[in-house]
């Protein structure tokens, strides 16, 4: 079971009728990834719902439910080693754990926003930019794809 004290930043964004709507998810939600897919659910969007998730300020997680259909990214795969959350992303894409020497690289879709306006390479630059915190990641994730000022309000980040 996941712990919520993992987790910095658990958000869900979604559109309806065009427009960003953004939410915390709640504690209990963020106890396993099955719980955070049944929470993203509830939510109405025209797109379905897209939840950010900062892992104790090291890797972040994208999880995009559309229906039935579930699409994931983690920033990067040796977060498995540490995080229950991050363990069952790679679970549910079926790929191997990783080694311990495995490099810090992305597991999942890269183009999981593409449709909604950052492409997968975007988001692999972002990905491989070092220098960048999970939450300041999510952030320019967030203002590509046109909700940034409203997570920064709500994530407590201070614009630039």
């Amino acid at each position: 079971m996941a712990s919520p004290d993992d987790v910095d930043i658990a958000l869900a964004a979604y559109r309806e009728e065009g427009v960003w709507q953004l939410e915390e998810l709640a504690d209990p939600v963020l106890t396993s990834l099955d719980t955070v897919i049944a929470g993203l659910r509830r939510f109405p969007g025209d797109g379905g719902a897209l939840g950010l998730l900062a892992l104790d300020e090291d890797v972040f997680l994208l999880v995009r439910v559309i229906g039935p259909r579930v699409r994931l990214l983690l920033s990067d795969v040796t977060a498995a080693d540490i995080f229950d959350l991050a363990r069952e992303a790679i679970e549910l894409l079926a790929l191997p754990y990783p080694e311990e020497d495995d490099e810090p690289v992305p597991a999942g879709d890269l183009g999981i926003v593409a449709d909604l306006g950052m492409h997968a390479d975007a988001l692999g630059e972002l990905i491989d930019d070092m220098e960048l915190y999970p939450d300041e990641m999510l952030s320019e994730i967030a203002d590509r794809l046109g909700f940034g000022g409203r997570f920064d309000d709500l994530v407590g980040l201070a614009s630039a």
